[in-house]
């Protein structure tokens, strides 16, 4: 097993409780956050941004929060996580995240299991979730409410009043608090979303986010400057990393509405130049900008012009004055208007945290929106290879970053090493063991590395199929290519132990009134439908004439609903829980395999 190291690139010393007071200083006067108030974006300074972080540590100060003390976080993405969450790393205590969907229950159990001493909660609904199971969480003593609005918060604190506080105390003690912090401190503790099982807490030290922003930086992935748009929640380690590296170069992170329905149109109004996003988004927008083409012909043709004459750009080969003149055409016709979905001033996406279709990143690039796909886990402090405009290869996640060494072991299963790697499961040395082996973290996911360092995913060891016959078989690469059809949301493969693969279907609720409209039904009807079957068996066909009779899909079932993180099906980052989707529709899977 030969391993592949990137170049060393060195990194910094600085830990995460330094980031806000190093970042306001050098940046004061330029826009760190923008939010929407009422109909207009507003914006806060990095001196302004710095000023509310001071405040709100110097408050958890004052209510007795000490360095290694547990802090949860109960909220949507919003400028108010940022200040909870460096303010607690100032003070030298840990971040807990606690995911906005969950629920009452699912919060007791991480701010129980971390024990926690206070909580952030972004309002009167999240307050009330943790009103329920308060009395369960003995080393619970502060809440602390972001927007109260017309809640009775009862003993809890808003954190205007919080800041007040802090406000009274003077900086010394802060400052102090800040040099303390070495690089072994942990300042995170991120609960996995739990695709299998309970969740476990990742632990992560400062020395861990700090040596994983300056790698990304080194890289180049994010740039000096940037307008990052931010929807994904920043509970999710994804996000996280965004927020640091974003606010360590000098740039501006403006945060979504909180409503899927204004992503998109927020883009437009916001500009961004960096987009980090999570699949199902780039297949929603792919959906946007195709589903109405006239030709497919003629969209297939100005697709693959766009990847040539980029491609040869990017390579540095000439494009001929014919190649030329039909690109120009092109991109008036399509291109700019893809563009444009982004706001027209995109320089990179970013994709994440389950696989991308191949054919969806080639239409993005081709018309001048490259969508970078990197991989990483919790446990490698968010991401552990990246691709970048300048060095890329599609189908890859990417070059491992500095430092960071990936190989692949005898049964397929990427292993890496690296100054990001975690240090092990709170409260959980059994997985922790399993897990971590000999420096090496056991990513669970199986992969291949190619003669020039690209890592590429094949599957997920867990989510292998192994059919009555014998066949292993990855069910990712067929659920992919069932969600191009712009009908579709979600496919979810099985076929374990059985002697042939089916699918579970669900409809895109966006675009389904559409096919209603158009075929005289009701959206309702749609999954008992003939024309709506008709449709999707097409899709299951072009599907399976990609692949061998053993790994096609035989029948499928179109259920009622889509999959939603409210059912447990889905994780924050839209990824499915397998184990509850079979268990939630173990009858329509065995009707499946009950014979026609």
């Amino acid at each position: 097993m030969e391993a592949v190291t990137a170049p060393d690139q060195g990194t910094g010393s600085k830990t995460m409780a330094d980031l806000a007071g190093l970042a306001a200083s050098k940046h004061a006067d330029k826009p760190a956050l923008r939010h929407k108030s009422g109909d207009e974006w507003t914006e806060t300074s990095y001196a302004e941004l710095g000023e509310a972080i001071s405040e709100v540590a110097r408050g958890l100060i004052e209510l007795g929060i000490e360095h290694g003390d547990k802090v949860s976080i109960v909220s949507h993405t919003r400028p108010e996580w940022t200040f909870a969450n460096l303010a607690i790393f100032s003070t030298g205590a840990v971040s807990v995240s606690v995911y906005q969907t969950n629920s009452p229950a699912e919060c007791h159990y991480v701010i129980e299991h971390s024990e926690s001493k206070a909580v952030f909660v972004e309002d009167g609904e999240q307050l009330g979730k943790i009103r329920q199971v308060q009395d369960d969480l003995p080393k619970l003593e502060h809440i602390i409410v972001f927007e109260p609005g017309d809640a009775d918060i009862g003993d809890a604190i808003s954190l205007d009043d919080l800041r007040e506080r802090g406000r009274g105390r003077e900086t010394d003690e802060l400052e102090q608090r800040v040099q303390a912090v070495g690089p072994d401190d942990l300042a995170i503790t991120i609960y996995t979303s739990g695709t299998t099982g309970p969740p476990k807490g990742c632990l992560l030290t400062h020395g861990n986010y700090r040596d994983v922003t300056s790698m990304t930086e080194t890289m180049g992935v994010l740039q000096e400057g940037e307008v990052a748009y931010l929807f994904l929640p920043l509970a999710h380690a994804f996000a996280k990393l965004i927020q640091y590296v974003t606010l360590d170069l000098g740039g501006c992170i403006a945060y979504w509405e909180k409503d899927p329905a204004k992503i998109i149109p927020n883009l437009t109004e916001v500009k961004p130049t960096y987009f980090p996003s999570v699949p199902r988004m780039f297949e929603k927008i792919y959906t946007l900008a195709t589903s109405n083409a006239e030709d497919p012909e003629q969209l297939k043709q100005a697709v693959q012009l766009g990847l040539k004459v980029r491609l040869a750009e990017h390579n540095g080969e000439e494009v001929s004055d014919e190649e030329r003149q039909s690109f120009d055409q092109a991109d008036e016709a399509l291109y700019k208007n893809v563009r444009a979905l982004f706001g027209g001033e995109i320089r990179q996406c970013v994709t994440g945290a389950a696989p991308i279709a191949r054919e969806i990143l080639e239409f993005f690039y081709a018309c001048g929106v490259p969508v970078m796909e990197g991989y990483g886990m919790t446990e490698t402090s968010t991401v552990a290879t990246a691709n970048t405009p300048e060095d890329f290869r599609f189908g890859s996640v990417g070059k491992p970053l500095p430092n960071v060494e990936a190989k692949v072991a005898d049964d397929g299963e990427l292993l890496l090493k690296g100054p990001n790697i975690f240090q092990g499961y709170y409260k959980n040395e059994e997985a922790t063991d399993e897990t971590l082996v000999d420096g090496w973290l056991q990513t669970g996911d199986l992969g291949s590395i190619d003669d020039d360092g690209y890592v590429f995913i094949t599957g997920r060891k867990k989510d292998i199929i192994i059919t009555a016959g014998g066949k292993n078989i990855t069910p990712a690469n067929l659920e992919n290519s069932l969600k191009q059809s712009r009908w579709i949301s979600q496919a979810v493969v099985v076929g374990d132990r059985r002697p042939y693969l089916v699918a579970l279907i669900t409809l895109d609720a966006e675009e389904a009134p559409a096919f209603a409209s158009e075929h005289g039904l009701e959206v309702g009807d749609l999954p008992e439908s003939e024309e709506m079957r008709t449709e999707v068996q097409k899709v299951v066909d072009e599907a399976n004439s990609h692949v061998g009779p053993v790994e096609q899909v035989k029948r499928f079932e179109i259920l009622p609903e889509d999959l939603s993180q409210e059912s447990g099906e889905l994780t924050p980052t839209l990824k499915v829980k397998r184990n509850v989707v079979h268990e939630r529709h173990e009858d329509a899977i065995e009707k499946l395999y009950a014979g026609p």
